[in-house]
């Protein structure tokens, strides 16, 4: 008999969640002999409603930001940044309460700033984007941003840029959500 979708859903999860303290704990310990590394969380927002000039999240969407929450709940997260827009902030906004973060605006169109504000900062960050934006600070960062993110359908993306102290990068490509 197999496992009934929300039981296959449950393993999913926890082997992705598994996958991320593989990589945003274990990797940065194995990295940080000379040093902390900095851990950064990269994903696109989640499903945005299908209408409107800014528009906010579709259900699926809001149920996607939840998912992300539950996924980066002891991921370490000390920083939580998105662009102005309500899309990114609605993702970002579960991760920022559950943890009591401020969410940090960043300016799409400077994310030289938001590498040098990380690069400086250190810890570990959630940045959320969009699909051109994401990919983009990905590769800003060191890492590698991989295909394009396909933009009418693709929002399960969850990059996890490891920047060593010694200079190494290391990326992660991970899947979240339904």
């Amino acid at each position: 008999m197999s496992p009934s979708k929300p039981r296959r859903r449950a393993s999913l999860r926890a082997c992705a969640a598994g996958l991320v303290l593989a990589a945003g704990l274990w990797l940065p310990a194995a990295l940080a002999a000379g040093g902390e590394a900095t851990v950064v969380y990269l994903v696109r927002h989640a499903e945005k409603a299908p209408v409107g000039e800014d528009p906010g999240l579709a259900p699926q969407g809001v149920d996607r930001a939840a998912a992300l929450a539950e996924l980066l709940r002891d991921a370490g997260i000390t920083a939580v940044h998105s662009t102005d827009f309500r899309r990114t902030r609605g993702t970002a906004a579960p991760v920022a309460v559950q943890l009591g973060l401020a969410i940090r605006d960043y300016q799409w169109d400077d994310m030289d700033a938001l590498v040098a504000a990380i690069r400086s900062e250190g810890g570990r960050h959630l940045v959320v984007g969009h699909s051109d934006t994401t990919p983009e600070l990905v590769g800003l960062l060191g890492g590698d941003p991989g295909a394009p993110i396909d933009e009418p359908t693709e929002y399960d993306r969850l990059y996890v840029v490891t920047l060593g102290p010694d200079g190494t990068v290391t990326t992660v490509l991970l899947r979240y959500g339904m």
